[in-house]
């Protein structure tokens, strides 16, 4: 078996109790380590966008990046706690293969244990596959990789590192490919509040909601149409009392 710490990766605990890692890298941990590792992909990503979806048979989950597999691990884990019986299909960009392949090796925590053989199978073949959920990790780079995909999906994950250390998941260029692969009712969540994410969802159709509660620091959500059990943000407004704020353009960063 793989041993999970490396030269790039150190296992962490976070203030939840669950174990993350921190990149050298990119010079980030993969979690807010505040909020937690279960915490910050449960409330930040799995539980606002499953809000939104409760009539539908099925979904498409597009999960950038698969990281330490936490977002896939969360959204099976709630589907069975909350008894919820869909079929989902996860896809997920993934720059290192290097760090899918030692994940049967990482310390998930216990309520993960069910789902420790899909991980297991995962880090084998890049995938998995039953009569209820189908995931697959594309390894290369996400910009490289979202260009290649054609069919719509219903919720995206938005959980790559931060626009500060990985600026190319963040641009208006990068929106506009998740523009292309969501519909109208689509919901993109993520833990970025930065206004130059949300101007870069706003330039590319995306209406912005604040996901907030208890035990965990405020998010964002968004969709093209309404969500009206989210707080909108009023984006005109923000534009008008920053001026000089821009989104990230890919040019930016040449």
């Amino acid at each position: 078996m793989p041993h999970f710490d490396d030269a790039l990766h150190q296992s962490v605990r976070s203030e939840d109790g669950t174990n993350t890692a921190y990149s050298v890298e990119y010079g980030e941990h993969y979690h807010s380590t505040k909020d937690g590792a279960l915490t910050e992909s449960l409330q930040k990503h799995v539980v606002p966008a499953f809000s939104c979806f409760e009539a539908a048979p099925s979904l498409r989950i597009l999960d950038i990046c698969f990281g330490l597999g936490f977002n896939t691990l969360a959204t099976l884990y709630y589907m069975r706690e909350q008894g919820i019986d869909k079929r989902i299909e996860i896809v997920s960009p993934e720059l290192d293969e290097a760090l899918v392949r030692s994940l049967a090796a990482f310390e998930y925590p216990e309520i993960f244990r069910p789902f420790l053989p899909i991980i297991e199978a995962i880090s084998e073949t890049g995938g998995y596959e039953d009569e209820r959920v189908k995931v697959t990790v594309l390894f290369g780079d996400a910009r490289e990789t979202l260009p290649t995909l054609t069919e719509p999906f219903d919720i995206v994950y938005q959980d790559a590192f931060s626009p500060e250390h990985n600026p190319i998941l963040w641009t208006s260029e990068y929106f506009a490919q998740l523009a292309r692969l969501t519909h109208e009712k689509s919901v993109i969540t993520t833990y970025s509040m930065a206004l130059r994410t949300r101007l870069a969802l706003y330039e590319n159709g995306f209406n912005v909601y604040l996901n907030k509660g208890e035990g965990f620091r405020n998010a964002t959500v968004a969709c093209k149409s309404g969500l009206p059990r989210f707080e909108k943000v009023d984006m005109a407004h923000k534009i008008a009392c920053n001026p000089d704020v821009k989104s990230l353009r890919d040019a930016d960063l040449v």
